[in-house]
C-alpha cells in the first residue's frame, strides 16, 4: 500500500536558492493559470488542463526564467490546479500569496529519484536539476519510491516521498475487542476502558514568547527584514506545536489500532464545528469571543488529525473504524441509558439524575459511543452513517428526556 516518508533536508546555499526560485515559478504559474481560467469563466467559456499545458510549454521556450524549473514540476502544478478547480470550483480556489504561501512543489517521476544512505544519521537523494541533496535519515524508506514533494516550513526544507511498501491490509484483526473513543477539550482522548490520553503541545515559555512576537510584529513595517525574521520565529514555534500534535495523534492511533479490532468514534464534522460565530444565520455576531475560544480548543486537541491517523494505522492492523452519531452521547447515562442534560454536572463530571451513577463525563460518553458502535455492527451496517437494518436516526429508542415531557 502507499504511505509517506518525510525527512528534513540539509541543502547547500545554492540548492536553497534554487528551491526558492522553483517555488516562485510554480506560484506564478498557478496564479497565472487560475486567472486565465477565471477570465474564461467570466466569458461563459471553459479552460482546462490540456490547452494550458500546451501554452506552458510555449511560454517556457520563450522565457528564460521559466526554463530554470523542471518541466514535469510545472506540469504537475497545472494538474493540481485542474483538480482543485474541478473539486471546489474555479472561483473558490485560492491564490498563492508570496507572503503567506510556503513554497512547495512536486517531482512526479519517481524513477528519476535515487536515495542512498551515507551513515547512521544522514542520507542523500538525487532530484532532477538539484543533484544530490543530503537529508536527515530518521528511518528507512522501505519501499518503491513514487512522487517526491519539496516543501518549506519556517526556515527548513523537507522532502516527502510517496512509498509503495508492498504490504496489504489484513482481512481480520488479531484481537476481537472494541473500544469507544470520545474526543474532548479537557482531555484530548477518553476511552471506554477508562484510559485518558492528553498532552500539552506548547509550553508556558513558548506561549509567552509567541505573544511577545505578536506585539513586536504589530509594530514593524510591512516588507521589512526585521518583520520577516519575526514571522520566521513565530512559524518555528508553531511548527514545534504541530509536530507535537502529530506525534500525539500518531502515538495514540497506533496504541488504539494495535490493541483493538474495532475503534468507535463520533461522526464529528470538525470544519463545521469550528466555523466562526460571526457569520452564523442564528443570531449572527453573538458570543463570538466564546465561540472563538472553543474553536481554538478543538483545533488545539487535533480531533480530525487523530481520525486520519487512525484510518492510516488501521490499514496495517485490519482495525475497523466505526462512526456513530454524536447526539446524546454526553447526556446519556451509560448504566441506565437515561438522557438528561442536568446529569452533566461539569466539563469533567457526570452524575445520573435517575440512578445516581457517577463517572468521568468523557469516559461515560466513550462508553455510550462504544454501545452505539456495537449496535451498528450488530445490525450489519453497510456504511459509516446508515444501516439498512437499523432504525431511523434520532433520539435513542426507549429513552425519555425530561425536557421533552
Amino acid at each position: 500500500m502507499l504511505t509517506g516518508r518525510k525527512y528534513r533536508l540539509a541543502p547547500t546555499l545554492e540548492q536553497t536558492e534554487f528551491a526558492e526560485t522553483i517555488g516562485n515559478i510554480c506560484r506564478s504559474v498557478w496564479n497565472t493559470a487560475l486567472e486565465q481560467r477565471r477570465e474564461y469563466r467570466r466569458r461563459g467559456a471553459w479552460m482546462n488542463y490540456a490547452p494550458q499545458a500546451a501554452e506552458r510549454a510555449d511560454a517556457k521556450n520563450d522565457n528564460e526564467w521559466l526554463k530554470a524549473a523542471p518541466s514535469h514540476v510545472l506540469q504537475q502544478t497545472l494538474m493540481d490546479l485542474d483538480r482543485a478547480c474541478r473539486e471546489h470550483g474555479t472561483f473558490k480556489v485560492r491564490w498563492r500569496s508570496q507572503r503567506r504561501w510556503s513554497p512547495s512543489f512536486r517531482f512526479p517521476a519517481g524513477k528519476k529519484i535515487q536515495i542512498e544512505r551515507l551513515n547512521k544519521r544522514w542520507g542523500r537523494c538525487k532530484l532532477p536539476k538539484f543533484g544530490w541533496v543530503r537529508f536527515r535519515w530518521s528511518r528507512a524508506p522501505g519501499g518503491e519510491i513514487r512522487p517526491a514533494t519539496l516543501s518549506r516550513d519556517s526556515r527548513d526544507w523537507f522532502v516527502s516521498f510517496l512509498i509503495d511498501d508492498g504490504q496489504v491490509t489484513p482481512e481480520q484483526h488479531a484481537s476481537a475487542t472494541a473500544v469507544g473513543v470520545d474526543r474532548g477539550v479537557a482531555a484530548a482522548v477518553a476511552c471506554s476502558d477508562g484510559t485518558m490520553r492528553d498532552r500539552e503541545f506548547t509550553t508556558g515559555g513558548e506561549d509567552l514568547r509567541y505573544r511577545r512576537l505578536q506585539k513586536q510584529l504589530a509594530r514593524q513595517k510591512h516588507g521589512s527584514a526585521n518583520r520577516r525574521k519575526t514571522i520566521a520565529a513565530m512559524r518555528r514555534i508553531k511548527r514545534r506545536e504541530r509536530d507535537r500534535r502529530a506525534d500525539f495523534a500518531s502515538w495514540t492511533a497506533n496504541r488504539l489500532a494495535t490493541a483493538h479490532g474495532a475503534v468507535v468514534l463520533e461522526d464529528l464534522k470538525t470544519r463545521n464545528m469550528t466555523a466562526s460565530a460571526a457569520g452564523t444565520v442564528q443570531a449572527p455576531g453573538s458570543r463570538v469571543a466564546q465561540k472563538a475560544g472553543l474553536n481554538r480548543s478543538i483545533l488545539q486537541k487535533g480531533w480530525y488529525q487523530l481520525e486520519t491517523a487512525l484510518a492510516s494505522v488501521a490499514r496495517y492492523t485490519g482495525t475497523r473504524i466505526v462512526k456513530v452519531p454524536a447526539a446524546y452521547t454526553s447526556q446519556m447515562c451509560s448504566q441506565c441509558h437515561y438522557v438528561d442534560p442536568e446529569s452533566r454536572e461539569s466539563q469533567a463530571r457526570f452524575r445520573c439524575t435517575r440512578c445516581g451513577h457517577c463517572d468521568s463525563a468523557d469516559v461515560n460518553a466513550a462508553k455510550n459511543i462504544l454501545a452505539a458502535g456495537l449496535a451498528v455492527t450488530a445490525c450489519g451496517d453497510r456504511a459509516a452513517r446508515r444501516s439498512a437494518k437499523q432504525e431511523p436516526a434520532g433520539k435513542p429508542r426507549g429513552i425519555t428526556c425530561p425536557t421533552a415531557a
